[in-house]
C-alpha cells in the first residue's frame, strides 16, 4: 500500500503505510527532505503571522531544527551519490503542505495559532508513525537508517512541545 497524504480538518495526515518493499533509499531521501520542507514553510508562515509568543517560538524552532535535518540529509545523499527520487508520497506531502499553507493564510489571530498547532500535532504524529513503521525499516543504507534513528527523538520532542502548546491554546 502506498502512503497517501490527505487534508483532514486542516491537518496533513498519512492515510496509509508504505510496504517495506515499496520504498527505496532515494525515495526515502525525497520523503525526508519534503516532509522537513513542509514543516519549515509552515513555520515561516507562523513566525510571520502568529500572535502568540509560544507559537512563534515553536515555529522558529521548527524552522531551525528541520533546516538542520534537511542539511544532514542533503549532505548524506551527496556523500552517498544518491539522487532523491520524487514519488507519490513526496508529491502528496508537497501538495498537502501547500494546501495547509493556503488554509492557514485565510486565518488570523487565535484561529491561526490553533490551526497551526493542531496541524503540527497531527503532522508530527503521522511523520513519526511513518518513520517508525516504514522509513527506518525500509532503509537499506546503514547511514540513511542511522540518520533516521538519530533525528527521531527530535520529532518526538516536537510532538510533545506542540501538544503542550495545544493544551494551553485550548484553554484560551
Amino acid at each position: 500500500m502506498k502512503v497517501a497524504a490527505v487534508i483532514v480538518a486542516g491537518s496533513l495526515l498519512f492515510a496509509g503505510a508504505v510496504s517495506a518493499q515499496g520504498v527505496t533509499d532515494p525515495q526515502i531521501a525525497s520523503i525526508v527532505v519534503t516532509a522537513n520542507q513542509v514543516d519549515i514553510d509552515a513555520g515561516k508562515l507562523a513566525v510571520a503571522r502568529s500572535t502568540d509568543a509560544a507559537v512563534k517560538s515553536f515555529a522558529q524552532l521548527m524552522i531551525t531544527d528541520h533546516t538542520g535535518v534537511n542539511k544532514q540529509a542533503v549532505d548524506l545523499v551527496t556523500k552517498l551519490k544518491v539522487t532523491p527520487e520524487d514519488n507519490a508520497t513526496s508529491k502528496s506531502l508537497k501538495d498537502g503542505g501547500e494546501k495547509n499553507i493556503a488554509s492557514l493564510k485565510a486565518l488570523k489571530g487565535a484561529e491561526f495559532d490553533k490551526a497551526y498547532i493542531d496541524h503540527e500535532v497531527a503532522y508530527h504524529q503521522q511523520v513519526l508513525d511513518a518513520v517508525d513503521k516504514t522509513l527506518i525499516p525500509s532503509a537499506t543504507n546503514a547511514d540513511l537508517k542511522a540518520l533516521l534513528v538519530k533525528v527521531r527523538p527530535a520529532f518526538v520532542a516536537h510532538l510533545e512541545h506542540a501538544k503542550k502548546i495545544q493544551s494551553t491554546l485550548d484553554k484560551k
